[in-house]
């Protein structure tokens, strides 16, 4: 942290404005932008020094909670979401005979504003679960056998 600190300060020293965007300051080769970017989205994991020294001698501001990138989903989070359009199709069909190229569209998030509908490639997911069988731990095979999953 010292050395992009350092260089930001002298950026600054000279007249330059504090670069809050990749790319808008490179100096001695270290985007200083780039920097300034990380330490505003992970303000909360800095020390108290440096969150001190951040904010009174070159003006970083934490970033606002509404404009922190989303979280990316995990490899669980994403099978989750692919079984809850198997199923609601199983529920809504009564199998889970699909095309591979079948795109199921599904509702995700809490309601109201943070609801998104996502179109998810159902088919092919279905696929790879099948061609998957041998490998899948018991867990997502029981899930996937409970709402009439043909494996062969």
């Amino acid at each position: 942290m010292a050395a992009r600190f350092h260089l930001n300060r002298q950026h600054l020293d000279t007249g330059g404005t504090l670069p809050t965007a990749p790319v808008q300051a490179v100096h001695q080769g270290e985007d200083l932008g780039r920097w300034v970017r990380q330490q505003q989205l992970g303000f909360d994991k800095l020390t108290t020094v440096q969150q001190w020294m951040c904010e009174h001698v070159l003006g970083i501001e934490p970033t606002a909670q509404d404009e922190k990138p989303k979280p990316r989903r995990t490899h669980a989070d994403k099978w989750g979401l692919n079984y809850t359009a198997a199923r609601q199709h199983y529920e809504r069909e009564g199998h889970l005979k699909v095309p591979r190229g079948h795109v199921a569209q599904i509702l995700i998030g809490n309601g109201g504003e943070d609801q998104e509908e996502r179109d998810l490639k159902l088919g092919s997911w279905i696929s790879n679960q099948r061609s998957r069988a041998a490998t899948l731990s018991p867990e997502p095979a029981e899930q996937l056998t409970a709402i009439d999953m043909r494996w062969a």
